[in-house]
């Protein structure tokens, strides 16, 4: 797959259920979060949620590698740092998608099988780990699509929540690889599932437990 394959991981065309996530953008703007401060929400996000997510998808990717693989402390330690029982269901949930997708490229790969094993069900990072050892990419390609999804799922978002010109995502993301770059390097120094660190994004967490009350929604979190 060489290159193609990191490409692949980052497509938010991937079948995975991922467009039905804002990775907190939707809380944010019934939050009164405006156009405006996309960027900032864009910085904010990678130098916390998205450093911690690499980092737990470059530990599961290491973990598919061994024999046993046992995603078990990245699992754990991933659990802990995502407190806020509405978020860990997203991630669960869009973590089943990402399974099914390994499942159907290499059912009988060892890193496939063993995500059957975690209880409860594997979080997104976990599985894509496991899906980044079936595609064999390496840790930083895998580091750098975890940390462009997290841009890139907001950017789409944002044309449903707040319309304005799609030009203006791409100068955002353009304008945010700076830190995008210092999240990737960060994940990349996470040695165990011990060091995964844990920056919070303390208004994300009570935006995320206040929409997960609401009726009227167009995305898990």
């Amino acid at each position: 797959m060489g290159a193609l394959a990191r490409l692949l991981l980052a497509d938010g065309r991937l079948p995975v259920g991922a467009y039905t996530y804002s990775a907190g953008l939707e809380p944010a703007v019934a939050a009164g979060l405006t156009r405006d401060r996309l960027p900032a929400l864009l910085r904010a996000r990678l130098h916390t949620t998205a450093v911690t997510e690499a980092a737990a998808a470059v530990l599961a990717l290491r973990a598919a590698g061994q024999d046993p693989v046992d995603y078990g402390p990245v699992q754990h330690a991933l659990a802990a740092r995502t407190p806020v029982a509405p978020l860990r269901a997203a991630s669960a949930t869009l973590g089943r998608g990402v399974h099914r997708l390994a499942r159907r490229l290499a059912p009988d790969h060892p890193a496939v099988t063993a995500l059957s094993t975690v209880r409860p069900r594997p979080l997104r990072p976990v599985t894509l780990g496991a899906l980044g050892a079936v595609m064999k990419v390496s840790e930083d390609e895998l580091a750098q699509a975890v940390v462009y999804d997290e841009l890139q799922t907001i950017t789409s978002a944002a044309l449903k929540l707040l319309p304005g010109d799609p030009l203006d995502a791409v100068a955002w993301i353009l304008a945010a690889e700076p830190d995008a770059a210092a999240a990737v390097a960060a994940a990349l120094a996470v040695r165990t599932p011990g060091a995964l660190p844990a920056p919070t994004a303390l208004l994300t967490e009570q935006w995320a437990l206040e929409h997960d009350r609401r009726e009227r929604r167009l995305f898990l979190a």
